[in-house]
């Protein structure tokens, strides 16, 4: 009893100092016998809780030994009779009688102490095992002699358990109520005054019980004394007390103690038989004694949990009735037969892995019903587990993390906690938790390359797959769902959403539009990989896109210039040799590599025999001796084919005029308007007259000036207004040289541009001026101020462009004006347009310009300018 109270004390103590499970330690009273529903206490208003944190936390009871007397009600937050509660069945004679329980709250895991003791009533009378009791006492019994009555039990407590006896009459006896050690009375009756059997035989008596309760209770036993002859010695043990150790299981049948009485008197009076006590009721069952040699031996298992200790009433009782008693005390040693019990108060699994050091896992009770060393146990887990066992009250321990967690390297444990005894041998109890751990986005997607790239050919079909990126990610469930994204990139000044599409599922990049490789070679963009977590997590991967090109754009004359109103004429003298350059087909093709190879063929020609053209350089050389016979007006169709498949071409319409002068040429030619013969009889009368009065060379000056105003009238588009289509042919003097096989152009001035891949790398450089003497010193003047504006324009012109290569422009007096960029494609940016024009307009009012390429290196293109005065 008192280990049992210092025990509770102890858990007392520990419950209401640990302060991380353990919140606190209420004590409720309350009487047996309570109806079922009465309350036994408002557990929220003496814990300092409120009916949510109740409801929340999911509260429970949980008692060691799984009884139910007591619930908790939720939506009251009170204690409430769920089980009509017998003190005297719970407790026996146990006092004081509780209930312990603990109360338990999760999110976070609270533990609470409730102790209820359990207040005895006085409702159970004592009570005696027998209606009768009878003695055989000689007459000879001497004064002083005692008797030992049957006791009467009383399972109530306290004041409410037996008090006191009384007997009567008292006319022989006086009674004598003694204790014993553990506080129960019992009654002897002592003689008084001898018995005379002659006077009287028989004796009645009536033993009466009173307990103390209010109003007390009571019950009685008849005595039945006879008085038999004299019998002069009664028998005496040799101690009045004796006692032995035994230990907890000892096996049935062992002899454990051996009582000795004598008694003075000599034959059947002196034989000694040996008895339990009436008093031993308890014992009886578990020990036995041997009538006639006073051996006590077990009948019974011996549990030191159960009972600690016995105490038994021996009488020894001779053949006269003449008897003595002694007490045995049994005192049962605790042996280690029982191994802890592990209960698992509340888990939490799974856990996340981001779980903070010390965070709670499980709540365990652990229990050994032995005593001293026997129940003292030591709990652990295995040292390669990041957690540890944390001790929170008296038998009580908490799993808690006692390391970084991480799900992508273990997922899961098999976590075996081993409580283990002090005794000798030990006993041990294992319990192993599988323990989950949930995944948390820790993680971000990651490509399984750190680039990609892919090809499309130009003029591709909307909707084809290019390629397909792939990112893994580490996390599990929706952490890990990957989806895909195209980022918000520029593209030739559009959002890449406009060019491409990413299946947000697959992660397959899919063109939305038709490229062009002449507007834009390649493409570089990103696609971001993102996880359905919270927040989610994302990473990146570039991608570039090479656009193939394919032969889609035809070749594109640049010169001869083709006009719809007017016909040009390549002039060659019939003192021509073979091998005479007549001019230069230039042609361009937007696209690359094979499909700009360019190759020049005649398809058509007024007499075969005598032109023919360079099949990659496009010059148009004659092939024999020029005779008077050739025809002076020459027609030529040069086609002009590039190597893609299927090939495109281009045609174009060469005019030729074989004659030494240009009257020559015009009589050739028979449509012209009235204008234009006009025209020609002033110009008739200007000629003879300039031969009539000047030399050779003055005739030539002369040429020069007409040429230059029909060029004029060309420009002022004089031909248009009128109803004919007479052609136009250029005459060029001697001042005209050729120049690369153009024959058309004027070593005027001549300036080298070189472009690189770098715009800011160009330069200009300005030669000195060919011919200068061939004019006159009224028209240096004129000269001077158009060179420092085309110096200017050309040197902007060039670096303003947009793309590093340069451009060949072609400007004559017509307002259509040709750009393209050399050996590359047609100009797209109306910028570079407009600047082009702007310059060639500007240089219009003064020169005739034309850029030609001469040369195309790797790295930078050399151009050469030619100018003309007007």
């Amino acid at each position: 009893m008192w280990l049992d109270l210092f025990l509770f004390w102890k858990l007392l103590f520990f419950c209401v100092y640990v302060a991380d499970v353990a919140v606190a330690h209420v004590r409720y009273s309350i009487p047996e016998e309570m109806a079922v529903g009465s309350i036994v206490g408002n557990i929220v208003q003496d814990l300092g809780l409120d009916i949510k944190r109740l409801k929340s936390g999911r509260a429970r009871i949980f008692t060691e030994d799984s009884s139910e007397y007591i619930a908790l009600n939720l939506d009251k937050g009170k204690l409430e009779i769920k089980q009509r509660i017998d003190r005297e069945e719970r407790c026996g004679q146990v006092s004081p009688c509780s209930l312990h329980f603990q109360i338990i709250l999760n999110n976070p895991m609270e533990l609470h102490h409730v102790d209820v003791e359990i207040l005895d009533i006085n409702d159970n009378a004592p009570a005696f095992a027998n209606r009768e009791i009878n003695f055989d006492i000689s007459e000879s019994a001497v004064k002083g002699a005692r008797f030992s009555l049957d006791s009467a039990k009383d399972p109530d407590v306290g004041s409410n358990s037996l008090h006191t006896y009384k007997l009567i009459p008292t006319d022989n006896f006086k009674l004598n109520i003694l204790s014993r050690p553990d506080g129960t009375k019992y009654a002897e009756m002592i003689l008084d005054v001898l018995f005379d059997r002659e006077i009287q035989e028989e004796h009645k008596l009536t033993l009466t019980a009173y307990d103390g309760g209010d109003p007390p209770k009571s019950s009685s036993v008849r005595i039945n004394v006879i008085v038999v002859d004299a019998n002069d010695n009664a028998p005496v043990f040799s101690q009045s007390r004796y006692r032995v150790h035994v230990p907890e299981n000892t096996p049935r049948g062992t002899n454990i103690l051996q009582v000795i009485a004598t008694d003075a008197d000599k034959g059947a009076n002196g034989e000694v038989v040996y008895s339990l006590s009436r008093n031993s009721d308890g014992a009886s069952s578990v020990f036995n004694i041997h009538t006639n040699t006073g051996e006590i031996t077990v009948m019974g298992d011996l549990n030191y949990e159960k009972v600690k200790q016995y105490e038994i009433d021996v009488e020894a009782t001779d053949k006269g009735g003449l008897r003595d008693t002694c007490k045995v005390l049994i005192e049962v040693v605790d042996l280690n037969d029982n191994a802890p019990v592990i209960s698992i108060l509340s888990l939490s699994n799974p856990i996340p892995e981001d779980s903070p050091l010390e965070t709670t896992i499980a709540m365990l009770n652990i229990k050994d019903l032995d005593s001293g060393k026997n129940g003292e146990v030591k709990c652990f887990i295995s040292h390669d587990f990041p957690f540890k066992i944390k001790s929170s009250s008296l038998n009580f321990y908490s799993l808690v993390s006692d390391d970084v967690l991480d799900r992508e390297t273990v997922p899961e444990y098999n976590i075996t906690i081993t409580a283990t005894d002090e005794g000798t041998p030990p006993r041990s109890t294992n319990k192993t938790i599988h323990l989950k751990l949930s995944d948390v986005n820790d993680h971000a997607p990651v490509f399984e390359r750190g680039s990609y790239s892919a090809s499309a050919t130009e003029n591709n079909t909307p909707g084809v797959p290019l390629l397909a990126v792939k990112a893994n990610d580490k996390d599990s469930g929706n952490n890990a769902r990957i989806s895909y994204c195209l980022e918000d990139v520029k593209l030739n000044g559009m959002e890449a959403s406009a060019f491409f599409t990413v299946n947000a599922e697959s992660g397959e990049i899919v063109a939305v539009r038709s490229f062009d490789y002449e507007q834009t070679k390649e493409f570089h963009i990103r696609v971001r990989a993102q996880d359905g977590g919270t927040p989610p997590l994302s990473s990146n991967v570039s991608i570039r896109i090479l656009i193939q090109d394919q032969n889609d754009n035809a070749p594109q004359i640049l010169y001869p210039v083709q006009t719809g109103s007017s016909v040009l004429a390549e002039m060659v003298p019939r003192s021509a040799d073979v091998g005479y350059l007549v001019t230069k087909v230039v042609a361009v093709d937007v696209d690359c590599g094979q499909n700009a190879w360019l190759s020049y063929k005649v398809h058509k020609a007024t007499d075969r025999a005598l032109f023919e053209v360079g099949l990659h350089n496009g010059e148009i050389r004659t092939v024999r001796q020029v005779t008077d016979k050739d025809a002076v007006k020459q027609r030529l169709t040069v086609v002009v084919e590039d190597n893609g498949q299927p090939s495109r071409s281009a045609t174009v319409i060469v005019n030729v005029a074989v004659a030494d002068s240009f009257p020559q040429v015009l009589s050739e030619f028979t449509d012209f308007s009235t204008h234009d013969k006009e025209y020609n009889e002033k110009l008739t009368f200007y000629l003879v007259l300039a031969l009539a009065v000047v030399s050779f060379l003055f005739i030539t000056c002369l040429l020069l000036i007409i040429s230059v105003k029909v060029y004029r009238w060309r420009q002022e588009r004089m031909f248009l207004k009128s109803n004919g289509t007479l052609p136009v042919i250029p005459y060029y003097p001697p001042l005209y040289a050729d120049v690369d096989g153009s024959g058309t152009l004027k070593q005027a001035f001549s300036y080298d541009v070189c472009g690189t891949t770098d715009s800011r790398k160009s330069d200009l450089m300005f030669s000195r001026q060919i011919s200068q003497n061939t004019l006159s010193g009224d028209h240096s003047r004129t000269l001077q101020r158009p060179k420092a504006d085309a110096e200017t324009l050309v040197a902007e012109l060039i670096h303003s462009w947009s793309s590093p290569s340069l451009l060949a422009c072609s400007t004559d007096l017509h307002p259509g004006i040709q750009c393209a960029r050399a050996a590359d494609r047609i100009i797209s940016s109306s910028e570079d347009e407009i600047k082009c024009k702007q310059a060639a307009l500007a240089l219009d009012s003064h020169w005739k310009a034309m850029i030609i390429l001469v040369s195309n290196e790797e790295d930078a293109c050399v151009l050469q300018i030619k100018w003309n005065e007007r």
